[in-house]
C-alpha cells in the first residue's frame, strides 16, 4: 500500500477537476468544453432502469464517434427522483426527465452531436420561453443549499479521483496536522447537532468519548435508516460514499481511535455496493489502513449488514447488533461514549452528520454556524414526499418554513388540492398542521409544536388523508419493529394499535380518547429507548391538532375523510338512480335491490361490505359515499 502525500493528492485533484468543473458551467454553444452527460445511478432511477439508458449512451457515444467530446458519468441522486430516470447535459445544462433507453438515440443525434437539445424531453421547469434555465434558478433548487449533498448528482461514486477532484481527504489531511482537540473545538463551534433524530451537539459527544480513559475507542456510523419515507442517508451514500469515510477518520483521529464500523441495512444493496468500492478504493490509495498521509494515525474501516430491525437506528441496539447479538437497547448510563461498542468508549453518528463534517473542517465553523438559525446551525436534508407535486431529496437551510418547502419546494399540493399536514420524523415524530406551516423548520419549534426532526422524512398530506388512519399505519410499524425487551413498548404500543383499530372500525366509545392519551403518556415516560418514548408522538400531535376528527370517529363513527373502510356508508340518490341494476349486478354481497325500468335500487347497509364496487359500475352519479 502506497503511502498519500499531499503533493500526490493535489495531482489527482488538479488532473480531474477540470471536468467536474465543466458538470457546472451552463453555456448555449455546443463548442465549449466536453460534454458532460450525467446519468442518475442512485436506487430510485436504478428501479426505472437508468443503467440500461447509461450503458445506451455508452454504446451511442462510442459508436458516433463522440468518445474524445463526450463523457458519460453516472452520479447519485440529483434530487428529483419522481422525474427519473434523470439525465443532465452540460455545458447546456440541459434537464431530461424520465428518459428511457430509447429516447437515447435521440438526445445523441440531436443533442450531442449536432447541438440541438431536445426540448420535449426537457423537464418543463427546467425549460422557460425556449431557453434552458439553470437548475438553481427553479423553483425546487432555488432555496436549497447543499452541503450535505455537495456532491450528489456531481461526481462519480465508484471513482475515487472524482471525490479528490473536489477536495476529497483535503479535511483529513488538514486534521493530521492539528490537534485532536483543535478539531474537536471546530466542529463544537460549528453548532452541528446530530442529524438523526434527538439532535445532540456532535462536538460535545466526540469530547466526551475523547476524555473517556480507555487504550481501544470506536467511530461508528449508523446508515439503517428504518423510517417509512425516508431515503436521505442510503442516498449519500450511494452517491457520496467517500465523504462519509474522511469524516469517520476526522472523527476516530478527534478521540483517538483506530477502527470504525458502518452499519447498513442489507436492504441497501447500491449503498452497500458502493461503500465496499470506496473503502477498497481508500485503502489501495494508502487513505485508509496504517500510517495514512505519513502521521502516525491508523485507522481500519469494516461494514455491518443490518437486516432491518428499526429498533437498531437506537445507538446502543445499533451497537449490540453490530456484536453479532440480538439488536436491543441497553440501559442508560452507561452511555456510549465511556462503555459502548464491546464496552469500550464509542461514539455514533448518523450518516448525514458525518457528511457535514469535512465541509466544516475545509470552510470553518463560522461559515457552517452562519447557515440555519441562532440555535440549529446548518441544514437540513428531507425526503419530501406524499400528496406533493415535486417528490424526492431536499437540502434546506434550517429556519426554512413548512411553506416555503410545500409550495415553493414541492411545487405545492398535488392536484391542487388543499394542504391539512405534514408529518416529519416518521413513526418518532408528529403531524404539523395547515395553520401551522408558517413555522421555521428547526429542532426546538418542531419539539414545541408536539412534532421532531428525526432522520428527515417529511410526508405532505390532503384533505383527503385521515389522520386517525394515518397513526394506525405509524403504531402498526411500531408494534411489529419492537424488540420486544421492556413492557411499556412491547404491550402499551400494541394496545395503542388495538385501540385504533377500534376506533377506525366503528367500534370506538367515550372514554376511547382519553384513554389514548394517558396510555401514550406512560409508554413516553417509561420506555427504555427512543422507539417507545417517541412511538406515540404522531397520536399525541393529532390528538391535538386534529381532536374533532377523532371524535367524528369515536361518537358519530364517521370518518370526515372517507378513509376508513367501515365507517363509510354508501347510498343510493333516488333522484339520480336510472334503474338499470348496474350496481347491483357488480355487488359482491347482493347488498343493492330493486326493479330493473320500475323502481329505484337501495343498498342494504347491514348486508353492505363497503367494498365500493356498486360507485365503481354506476355511470351517472347516483351513489353516494360518505
Amino acid at each position: 500500500m502506497a503511502v498519500m502525500t499531499i503533493e500526490k493528492l493535489n495531482e489527482i485533484k488538479n488532473k480531474f477537476a477540470k471536468n467536474i468543473e465543466l458538470r457546472k458551467v451552463y453555456h448555449d454553444k455546443a463548442n465549449v468544453g466536453k460534454r458532460q452527460v450525467l446519468v442518475c445511478a442512485s436506487t430510485g432511477c436504478i428501479s426505472n432502469k437508468s443503467m440500461e439508458v447509461l450503458k445506451r449512451f455508452e454504446q451511442q457515444v462510442n459508436q458516433h464517434g463522440l468518445t474524445n467530446k463526450v463523457d458519460v458519468v453516472q452520479t447519485g441522486c440529483h434530487g428529483l427522483c419522481e422525474m427519473g430516470p434523470v439525465v443532465i447535459v452540460y455545458p447546456e445544462g440541459a434537464f431530461y426527465a424520465k428518459v428511457k433507453s430509447e429516447d437515447v438515440d435521440k438526445i445523441v443525434e440531436n443533442h450531442l452531436k449536432n447541438g440541438q437539445i431536445v426540448t420535449d424531453k426537457l423537464w418543463w421547469a427546467s425549460y422557460q420561453n425556449n431557453q434552458v434555465i439553470p437548475l438553481e434558478e427553479t423553483g425546487f433548487y432555488k432555496k436549497q443549499i447543499r452541503i450535505a449533498l455537495k456532491n450528489s448528482g456531481l461526481i462519480n461514486p465508484e471513482n475515487i479521483n472524482e471525490y479528490i477532484a473536489v477536495d476529497g481527504y483535503q479535511a483529513l489531511y488538514k486534521v493530521l496536522n492539528e490537534s485532536p482537540d483543535e478539531v474537536i473545538k471546530t466542529i463544537t463551534d460549528s453548532g452541528l447537532r446530530g442529524r438523526g433524530g434527538g439532535g445532540f451537539p456532535t462536538g460535545l459527544k466526540w469530547s466526551l468519548a475523547k476524555k473517556a480513559i480507555n487504550k481501544k475507542k470506536y467511530v461508528c456510523c449508523n446508515g439503517d435508516e428504518g423510517d417509512p419515507g425516508a431515503f436521505m442517508d442510503r442516498s449519500i451514500l450511494e452517491a457520496d460514499p467517500h465523504s462519509i469515510i474522511e469524516a469517520m477518520a476526522i472523527a476516530a483521529y478527534a478521540i483517538g481511535s483506530d477502527e470504525g464500523y458502518i452499519y447498513v441495512r442489507a436492504e441497501y444493496p447500491v449503498a452497500v455496493k458502493r461503500l465496499e468500492i470506496a473503502i477498497d478504493q481508500a485503502k489501495k490509495m494508502g487513505l485508509l489502513g496504517k500510517n495514512i498521509f505519513g502521521k502516525n494515525f491508523n485507522f481500519k474501516l469494516t461494514i455491518r449488514l443490518g437486516s432491518g430491525a428499526f429498533v437498531c437506528g437506537e445507538e446502543t441496539a445499533l451497537m449490540t447488533s453490530v456484536e453479532g447479538n440480538r439488536g436491543e437497547p441497553r440501559p442508560r448510563p452507561p452511555y456510549p461514549a465511556n462503555e459502548g461498542l464491546y464496552k469500550k468508549p464509542t461514539i455514533l453518528n448518523n450518516v448525514e452528520t458525518y457528511a457535514n463534517v469535512p465541509r466544516i473542517i475545509l470552510k470553518g465553523s463560522k461559515w457552517f454556524a452562519s447557515i440555519g438559525t441562532e440555535k440549529s446551525h446548518g441544514t437540513k436534508v428531507f425526503a419530501l414526499g406524499g400528496k406533493i407535486r415535486n417528490t424526492g431529496l431536499i437540502e434546506v437551510p434550517m429556519g426554512i418554513t413548512l411553506k416555503e418547502i410545500v409550495y415553493e419546494i414541492g411545487g405545492g399540493v398535488l392536484n391542487d388540492g388543499k394542504f391539512k399536514a405534514a408529518q416529519t420524523g416518521g413513526p418518532s415524530g408528529g403531524c404539523i398542521p395547515s395553520e401551522l406551516v408558517d413555522t421555521p423548520i428547526d429542532y426546538d419549534n418542531l419539539l414545541k409544536i408536539g412534532s421532531m426532526m428525526g432522520s428527515g422524512g417529511l410526508i405532505v398530506m390532503d384533505e383527503s388523508s385521515c389522520m386517525v388512519d394515518i397513526c394506525k399505519f405509524y403504531m402498526e410499524f411500531c408494534a411489529d419493529e419492537s424488540c420486544g425487551k421492556c413492557v411499556p413498548c412491547r404491550i402499551g404500543n400494541r394496545r395503542l394499535l388495538e385501540k385504533l383499530q377500534d376506533i377506525t372500525e366503528g367500534r370506538g366509545k367515550r372514554g376511547d380518547l382519553e384513554y389514548l392519551e394517558e396510555l401514550c403518556n406512560h409508554i413516553k415516560s417509561t420506555s427504555l429507548c427512543g422507539l417507545g418514548q417517541t412511538s406515540p408522538n404522531p397520536i399525541l400531535s393529532t390528538m391535538r391538532y386534529f381532536k374533532k376528527e377523532y371524535e367524528a370517529h369515536v361518537y358519530d363513527h364517521k370518518c370526515p375523510a372517507g378513509v376508513c373502510q367501515k365507517l363509510l356508508q354508501y347510498t343510493i340518490d333516488p333522484a339520480n338512480c336510472k334503474k338499470c341494476s348496474l350496481c347491483a349486478r357488480q355487488c359482491p354481497a347482493k347488498a343493492i335491490t330493486g326493479t330493473v325500468g320500475q323502481t329505484p335500487f337501495v343498498i342494504d347497509q347491514t348486508k353492505c361490505i363497503k367494498c365500493g364496487a356498486c360507485i365503481t359500475a354506476c355511470k351517472f352519479g347516483a351513489i353516494d359515499r360518505k
